[in-house]
């Protein structure tokens, strides 16, 4: 069994709390209320610019030359493509360019940059791969499940959600990041196997917390 393995049997109560949660329960079944998914959406946004940031300091950090250009790839697709098509996409839901650049980030959406922006200026790449991870593979595993339990008829929108995070290439994006951290944890003293413990746990703290504070719809109480 793998490191991620590990971390993820780890973590599995956390994970099922989140793949059980109503938001996203409500997006496979499409009977989820607009309001909360614009909400997630314009949240989600605020949370790409700084994953991208994150991502410019893994490949900063990273020893191998073909590695670190696998994160400068993946930093091109999401600051680049992604964003791009988060933007269109957002649209379609009635949330213009300019609302998503007004957005400011909910309490849970600093935190959680925070916490990875952190990791990344003073933690190891290793640190770095297990605080992202539980976001890449996390959202792999729920367009899978959901797309598994089928597509929600009246609800094409939400339907083009769950077929992206369904696809293949994003499997293959999460399948790539947790090779990439079996092979550096297979190198690490049990020190730094504890901080990446801990930076997983972390993380998928933090990416159930994202899904309940959009289903709350999140704001500052002052």
């Amino acid at each position: 069994m793998g490191f991620s393995e590990e971390m993820r049997r780890q973590c599995a109560e956390i994970w099922d709390t989140e793949h059980n949660h109503p938001l996203v329960s409500g997006i496979g079944d499409g009977t989820l209320e607009l309001d909360k998914f614009r909400y997630y959406m314009r949240q989600d946004y605020i949370y790409l610019i700084d994953f991208c940031r994150v991502i410019a300091l893994a490949a900063a950090k990273t020893q191998d030359v073909e590695d670190m250009g696998w994160f400068a790839s993946l930093l091109d697709e999401t600051l680049n493509t992604e964003m791009a098509l988060h933007v269109c996409f957002c649209e379609d839901f009635g949330i213009s360019e300019a609302e998503l650049l007004a957005t400011q980030p909910s309490p849970t959406t600093q935190a959680y940059t925070r916490f990875l922006l952190q990791t990344a200026y003073r933690g190891s790449i290793g640190e770095i791969s297990c605080a992202i991870l539980p976001c890449m593979w996390g959202y792999s595993e729920i367009g899978q499940m959901l797309y598994d339990r089928g597509l929600p008829e009246d609800a094409p929108l939400y339907t083009r959600w769950i077929e992206m995070y369904n696809s293949q290439e994003f499997a293959e994006l999460a399948a790539r990041m947790r090779q990439f951290l079996d092979r550096i944890a297979a190198e690490c003293g049990e020190n730094e196997l504890e901080r990446m413990r801990e930076a997983f746990v972390t993380g998928s703290r933090y990416e159930y917390m994202f899904w309940d504070a959009a289903w709350r719809m999140e704001e500052w109480s002052v």
